[in-house]
């Protein structure tokens, strides 16, 4: 089995496939602070459930892929590979790693692997021209041509940071739940918070999209938008451009890189 690992600012996934079918999945906090032995304890807790797999550490994993946002996790996390899964095969996606995919940016190597590995997943699965929109720590938009290649993209505050903003600078308002009010028009200051939460940010989405498309293709119906990412269900249903909903999005995209970068002599 592979062993998928997507490590953001804030939290990470973990997927592992038989084959091309996903059969179980992690979400944990992302703490830059967590040691490699601290890592491999996580990691032994999490898989030791899982009845596929072995008691001991490494049993039925056959490959892993990682991808990060965090460069200090990203070093404990090649610890691990080294020191716990040394047999075992690993990708771990940074320059000089097979994807695909060009990348048209004036300075490649600025690129989020996430976002990278994303436009691998949304070349195979939709083809181009696509935009891939990532609800995560920051809303990320990423366009992707007709030809397959990496065009660049959008970055945006994300949902919960600007929760957390408006929490922090408001004198009168408060953190508040990340939830769907009972109208757009707010009758307390919570659902007043939440509609603007929901709804700006659906705004923001059709409107960022909208204007990416135009840009990307001569007809913009022909660009599939595509909505990853764990926030991405609070939007779904008022977002008009999202064509396709992946919630493993960057984990299949990792399963795609591994396989493009490991032979299966």
């Amino acid at each position: 089995m592979l062993l998928t690992i997507d490590v953001g600012n804030t939290h990470t996934v973990l997927g592992l496939f038989d084959g091309e079918e996903i059969v179980e999945h992690w979400r944990i906090s992302t703490d830059a602070r967590r040691t490699a032995d601290e890592l491999a304890v996580l990691l032994q807790g999490l898989m030791g459930m899982h009845p596929l797999l072995g008691d001991e550490l490494g049993d039925g994993i056959d490959g892993i892929a990682i991808c990060s946002t965090v460069p200090s996790v990203l070093h404990e996390l090649r610890e691990v590979t080294r020191r716990y899964y040394g047999d075992v095969p690993a990708v771990l996606v940074e320059p000089g790693i097979k994807t695909g995919v060009p990348i048209l940016m004036d300075n490649p190597k600025e690129v989020g692997a996430d976002r990278i590995i994303n436009a691998v997943a949304a070349v195979e699965l939709y083809g181009g021209p696509a935009i891939v929109v990532d609800f995560g720590t920051a809303t990320t938009f990423d366009a992707v041509s007709a030809r397959g290649e990496y065009a660049g993209g959008v970055i945006a505050p994300g949902i919960e940071i600007s929760v957390e903003a408006l929490g922090v600078r408001g004198a009168q308002l408060r953190k508040i739940e990340i939830a769907r009010p009972r109208s757009v028009i707010g009758k307390n200051t919570v659902e007043a918070m939440q509609s603007g939460i929901l709804y700006g940010f659906a705004g923001q989405v059709d409107g960022v999209v909208t204007r990416m498309a135009r840009e990307l293709a001569d007809d913009p119906d022909d660009v599939t938008v595509i909505a990853t990412g764990g926030l991405a269900p609070m939007v779904l249903g008022e977002a008009a451009v999202i064509d396709e909903h992946e919630p493993w999005l960057t984990l299949i995209g990792l399963r795609l890189v591994y396989e493009r970068n490991v032979s299966r002599s």
